[in-house]
């Protein structure tokens, strides 16, 4: 058993596809990638995601467009999306594709938050 900093010089030189076609190559690795996407699915989801260990990336991102720090509360966020909404909304700016497009940001970025406080009211 190795510890992880030996393993990583153990295995520098190793070529897992050597001796192996480009085809065969190929076939491996697309087989490989079919067999992990219980993995793929739970990235989706923010699980396997980095974030600040409480927060998923997600929510780092969600807090980045509105505005916020990572430690700012849910109201906070609600405060914050209020606020873009207001200036953004597109029957307060009809026509202005910008400002649609920062409304919809807003909005997406509220609903994530929205969700992950729900959640963790939902464990307890």
């Amino acid at each position: 058993m190795f510890c992880e900093e030996h393993a990583g010089e153990y295995n520098r030189g190793w070529d897992y596809f050597e001796g192996l076609t480009k085809e065969e190559a190929d076939l491996r690795e697309a087989n490989e990638r079919r067999d992990f996407s219980g993995y793929k699915e739970s990235a989706h989801y923010g699980w396997a995601g980095s974030g600040d260990g409480s927060r998923s990336r997600d929510e780092m991102h969600a807090l980045d467009i509105l505005g916020l720090e990572s430690d700012s509360t849910f109201d906070d966020a609600k405060k914050a999306w209020r606020k873009i909404a207001k200036e953004t909304h597109p029957d307060v700016n009809p026509g202005n594709a910008d400002a649609a497009k920062a409304f919809q940001a807003g909005q997406a970025a509220y609903d994530v938050l929205r969700v992950a406080e729900e959640r963790r009211e939902w464990r307890g």
